[in-house]
């Protein structure tokens, strides 16, 4: 499985932004191999409008791939439901279970309304658990906004997944699980997390600026916008790529 992994669209209406999310979606279409599946990690609107979505949903149908979505701080659920998923307006976790090459994608909702910090709440948690029972020996690969591992960034770090450790709990001894992919932290980053890859999407609206590196402000929203391509093989192996958009 070929998977395109981009998140922090923070579409807001502007010029700018929106120009970053279409030249995106270009150098997607514009790959001589079509991914198997376009995965955007959350924050797709800056302040969770129904208008943002609209223009989400414009940008996103371009795509010459099918593309899958889950929710971010900055997003709201009922709008995000009704504009995107066309759902009624609830308020409920966002969950969803999408096939893609012989793989399972599980996009999980981790946020809090109205709050920074992630949180898999019982009911997600329930949902996961259950659908990789349900899955049995098919690849099945977790996606939801916050990182359940530090990255080292002090802004970052204190708005993470804050019950990581029951995650944990969900995914211990599951070896069909090859790896954990989210957003959230403005830059391409890997870790490990419960004993496989944790993949972090750059952004597109921005990069965030490490500790180490000068520059003023907390991002750079200068930098090109950024996707991983994750090559998931039948043996659980995941290789991500990470690319610049020019």
């Amino acid at each position: 499985m070929l998977l395109a992994h981009i998140s922090d669209l923070h579409l807001d209406g502007t010029e700018r932004v929106t120009e970053r999310t279409a030249r995106v979606v270009a150098y997607l279409n514009g790959l001589t191999r079509r991914p198997d599946a376009v995965l955007v990690a959350g924050d797709i609107a800056e302040h969770g409008t129904p208008g943002e979505y609209a223009e989400a949903a414009r940008l996103l149908d371009a795509l010459d791939a099918p593309v899958f979505t889950c929710p971010g701080n900055h997003d709201d659920r009922a709008a995000y439901r009704k504009v995107l998923l066309g759902e009624p307006e609830t308020t409920g976790p966002v969950n969803r279970l999408h096939h893609v090459a012989g793989h399972a994608l599980l996009l999980c909702d981790s946020t809090i309304p109205g709050e920074d910090a992630g949180l898999l709440d019982d009911e997600t948690l329930d949902w996961l658990a259950r659908a990789l029972d349900e899955l049995g020996d098919t690849p099945a690969i977790p996606a939801f906004h916050h990182p359940p591992a530090l990255l080292h960034h002090p802004y970052v770090d204190s708005m993470t997944l804050t019950n990581a450790d029951r995650l944990a709990e969900v995914l211990e001894g599951r070896p069909t699980v090859p790896a954990v992919l989210t957003g959230h932290a403005h830059t391409p980053a890997a870790t490990t997390f419960a004993g496989r890859p944790l993949l972090v999407a750059p952004g597109v609206v921005s990069t965030l600026r490490l500790p180490w590196e000068s520059g003023e402000g907390l991002t750079d929203r200068v930098a090109p916008p950024g996707v991983a391509f994750h090559v998931v093989e039948g043996d659980g192996r995941v290789t991500t790529h990470f690319r610049v958009v020019p």
